[in-house]
C-alpha cells in the first residue's frame, strides 16, 4: 500500500530479477550437466516406485477406469495452459523483466487459474454428455481443481527455473511422483476404482505447489496491461502453441472415446502411455532443463547450434533403442507386465513406438526457436498441426485404435518439416551435420531391429512368452551396444561418461 503524498517509486525502472549472468561455455555446460544429473537421479529413482505401483494398479483397475480418467484429462489439458498463459516460459525466456512486471504476471496467473477452474465446472457436464459417460462429470470437476494450484505457482516456478535451481526442483518432483504413486496404489487396493488415479495426482499437485511457493514466494500487483503488453503477447504466443499441441496430442484419445467407446480409449490410452514412457522420461529430463540454458545464449547462433546438435545425439542414443525396442517386444511384454486382458493394445503400441522414436528428436526444435525469439512461428506451426492431425485421426478410426495410431505416423512428418527448416536457418545448421549426430543411434537401432526380428521368427517360435521376452531384450541390447562400440566407439564413450556423471550428481 502506498503512503498518500509520498513519492511513488519508479517500479518500471527496477532492474530485472532472477537473471543468471551468462557464463563461459565450459562453465555453462558444467551447470547444465549438473542440472541434468540431478533431474535424472530424481526421476529415475522415483520411477522405480511409480512403475512398480503402476503395474499393480493396472491389474487392480479395469481399462474402462483408465478410459474415464483419460477423458477427464482431455478437459484438464485444454485448460491448464490457459491458466498459466505461458507465464513460466515468459519468465524464463524474457531477460529484462522488472520486479513490478513479475508481480503483475503473478496476479494474472493466479486469477486465470481460478477462472479456468470455474470454466471447467461449467464445461464438465457438456463434456460428460459428449462422451456419453455420466460418471465423468464429478471426475472432471475434481481433476480440474488442480488448475488453481498451477496458476498460483506459475511465476515462482518460472523464477526457480530461471535461477537454474534444478537440484531443488528435481527433488520436489521426485518426491511428489512417489507420493502420487503411493496414494494411487493404496486407494486402488481399497476399491476406489478411477478415483484412485484422480485423487493421487491431485494430492501431489497440491503438495508440489505449496513447496514451490514457500521456496520462492513472490508478491502480487494489480495488472496494468500497458506495462506488460510485450510479456502478455509473448505469453499469448506460447499459450496458443502449447494449447494447440495439447489439443492435437489429446484428440486421438478424444476420437477413440467418441467413435469407439470407453474400453477402446482405455486400450489406446494405455498404449500411448507405454509408447511414450521412454520418450517422456528422457525428453522431459532435457527439455524441462534446457529452456533456461537456451535463454542464456538466445542471441548466440553458434551456441544454440551446439546445444541442438549435442543434445539431439544424446536423446537419440537414449530414446531410439528404448522406443523401437519396446515396439519389437510389445507382443510379449504386454501380457507379462499387464496381463492378457490388455493384449488388444499391442498393435497400436507397435505403431506408436515407431512414432515416438521420431518425436523424441523433434522435441528440441520448438525450444530452440522459442528461446531465439521465434515463438510466433512455433505458434502458427502448431495451429497447422491442429488442422491436419485430427483429420488423420478420424480417417484412421475407421480401422480401429490401430488406425488412429497410424494417423500419427502418416501426418506428423508434415508438421515437423517446417520446424526443421526454420530451426536450421535460425542456428545456421546443415542437414549433414544434424544427421551425423543421429548416425550412431540409427546404426545401432537398425542392427538391433534386424537381430530381434530374426530371433522372433527363426529361433523362438513356440517358446513360452516369458522366455521369448527375456531373450529378445538380451539380444536387442547386445546388438545395439555392440554396434555402438564397433562403429562409433568414441561417441559411445562420451555417452557412457555422461551417464556415469548422471549417477553421481554433485552439488
Amino acid at each position: 500500500m502506498e503512503t498518500p503524498g509520498a513519492a511513488a517509486p519508479n517500479l518500471e525502472s527496477q532492474p530485472p530479477l532472477g537473471v543468471v549472468a551468462v557464463s563461459p561455455p565450459a562453465k555453462l555446460d558444467r551447470s547444465l550437466a549438473n542440472s541434468l544429473a540431478w533431474r535424472a537421479a530424481a526421476n529415475w529413482s522415483s520411477q522405480i516406485v511409480t512403475w512398480a505401483s503402476f503395474l499393480i494398479v493396472a491389474r487392480l483397475l479395469s481399462p474402462a477406469d483408465f478410459g474415464i480418467v483419460s477423458m477427464a484429462a482431455i478437459l484438464y489439458s485444454y485448460l491448464r495452459y490457459v491458466g498459466e498463459f505461458g507465464i513460466p516460459v515468459t519468465v524464463v525466456t524474457l531477460r529484462d523483466l522488472t520486479g513490478h512486471q513479475l508481480a503483475q504476471l503473478n496476479s494474472v496467473a493466479a486469477l486465470l487459474g481460478v477462472v479456468c477452474f470455474g470454466l471447467a465446472c461449467v464445461l464438465a457436464y457438456p463434456v460428460a454428455l459428449f462422451f456419453r459417460t455420466p460418471r465423468l462429470l464429478p471426475v472432471a470437476i475434481v481433476t480440474c481443481s488442480a488448475l488453481v494450484t498451477l496458476g498460483v505457482r506459475a511465476v515462482p516456478e518460472g523464477l526457480l527455473s530461471k535461477e537454474l535451481r534444478f537440484r531443488w526442483l528435481s527433488l520436489v518432483d521426485g518426491g511428489c511422483d512417489v507420493l502420487a504413486a503411493a496414494v494411487t496404489l493404496v486407494m486402488a487396493w481399497r476399491g476406489f476404482a478411477y478415483w484412485a488415479l484422480v485423487l493421487g495426482n491431485l494430492l501431489a499437485a497440491v503438495v508440489r505447489t505449496v513447496l514451490i511457493v514457500r521456496a520462492r514466494p513472490y508478491r502480487f500487483a494489480w495488472p496494468r496491461p500497458a506495462s506488460i503488453r510485450k510479456q502478455l503477447l509473448f505469453g499469448w504466443q506460447v499459450l496458443v502453441a502449447t494449447l494447440a499441441y495439447s489439443s492435437y496430442e489429446r484428440l486421438d484419445n478424444l476420437t477413440a472415446g467418441r467413435v469407439l467407446g470407453p474400453s477402446a480409449v482405455g486400450f489406446y490410452g494405455m498404449a500411448w502411455n507405454l509408447a511414450n514412457v521412454p520418450l517422456e522420461k528422457v525428453t522431459s529430463l532435457i527439455t524441462t532443463v534446457i529452456s533456461s540454458y537456451l535463454a542464456t545464449v538466445q542471441t548466440d547462433a553458434t551456441a544454440l547450434r551446439r546445444y541442438l546438435r549435442n543434445l539431439t545425439e544424446v536423446m537419440s542414443l537414449a530414446t531410439f533403442p528404448a522406443t523401437v525396442g519396446l515396439g519389437l517386444v510389445a507382443g510379449e511384454i504386454v501380457p507379462v507386465a499387464l496381463g492378457w486382458k490388455w493384449t488388444p493394445m499391442v498393435p497400436p503400441l507397435e505403431v506408436l513406438c515407431a512414432y515416438a522414436a521420431f518425436r523424441s528428436v523433434v522435441a528440441l526444435l520448438d525450444k530452440v526457436l522459442t528461446a531465439a525469439g521465434r515463438a510466433r512461428f512455433v505458434m502458427w506451426n502448431q495451429l497447422a498441426a491442429l488442422v491436419i492431425l485430427p483429420c488423420a485421426f478420424y480417417t484412421g478410426s475407421h480401422w480401429g485404435i490401430t488406425g488412429i495410431a497410424w494417423g500419427w505416423v502418416a501426418a506428423y512428418p508434415l508438421i515437423v518439416l517446417p520446424l526443421y527448416w526454420k530451426a536450421f536457418r535460425t542456428v545456421d545448421m546443415k542437414i549433414g551435420e544434424y544427421f551425423r549426430a543421429l548416425r550412431p543411434a540409427l546404426d545401432g537401432t537398425l542392427v538391433m531391429t534386424v537381430g530381434v526380428i530374426i530371433l522372433k521368427r527363426v529361433v523362438l517360435w513356440g517358446h513360452p512368452v516369458l522366455v521369448r521376452l527375456t531373450l529378445e531384450i538380451a539380444v536387442g541390447a547386445a546388438a545395439y551396444v555392440s554396434t555402438l562400440l564397433l562403429l562409433h566407439r568414441e561417441r559411445a564413450l562420451v555417452f557412457y561418461n555422461m551417464a556415469r556423471a548422471f549417477r553421481r550428481p554433485k552439488s
